[in-house]
């Protein structure tokens, strides 16, 4: 099993996996509990449309870029919407074929998609947007990155450089939580993961995850 990082060693990461699910586990019902089940409308509006047109355009990425609250006072805003929508469109179908390959493995597939996105203004840098963009061509195989996801990995001491590649390895690494998660990650998605690790970065979240914790077998 590949790892993120050349350390820790192979068994000391296996042990972090399964530790990590103790954290997981109640952060995930956590979410369930708390967060809105219409909050991601906007995320299963735009995958559903991308599963019908392969393509994402100018008008599903300013959806995405609202429902991930980021800001749209920037210049890579004017650049993307300067740029014709068949030209968006094309290149984003290029992404989604992409990140639906199974042939490829789920890390391969998020860095090649990773890497055709990154021709569009506002992906070039960071892994926030691109990742949302990504996970609605594929919500069964992707998953959103962003600095509270990595809040959550550093805390649970799981190594995920900010180097180039970094979101085929976030793939990697949640692959590895899922193989290592036996029995706790039967019917999880990677998706499933990064809500979890979203809901962990924020201590009052945590302690709110506390309470809905389940009795885990030793």
């Amino acid at each position: 099993m590949k790892t993120t990082t050349k350390t820790p060693g192979r068994d000391e990461f296996a042990a972090l996996c399964r530790r990590a699910w103790d954290t997981l586990i109640p952060a995930r019902a956590g979410y369930l509990a708390d967060v809105s089940p219409h909050y991601d409308e906007v995320l299963h509006d735009v995958a559903q449309r991308t599963e019908h047109t392969g393509s994402l355009g100018k008008t599903d990425i300013a959806a995405l870029v609202v429902w991930k609250r980021l800001s749209a006072q920037t210049r890579w805003v004017t650049d993307l919407m300067s740029l014709p929508d068949t030209h968006v469109q094309a290149v984003t179908e290029r992404a989604v074929t992409a990140v639906r390959d199974t042939t490829l493995t789920r890390s391969e597939a998020a860095r090649t998609g990773r890497g055709i996105i990154a021709e569009l203004p506002g992906f070039r840098t960071g892994d926030a947007l691109a990742s949302a963009v990504l996970t609605a061509a594929a919500p069964q195989r992707m998953a959103v990155y962003d600095r509270r996801v990595q809040h959550a990995l550093d805390t649970l001491r799981l190594p995920l450089t900010p180097t180039p590649g970094r979101y085929g390895r976030y793939l990697q690494l949640l692959d590895d939580l899922l193989h290592h998660g036996a029995a706790h990650a039967d019917g999880w998605t990677a998706r499933d993961i990064d809500t979890a690790l979203y809901w962990t970065a924020d201590p009052t979240r945590r302690q709110a995850a506390d309470q809905h914790k389940p009795a885990l077998a030793l």
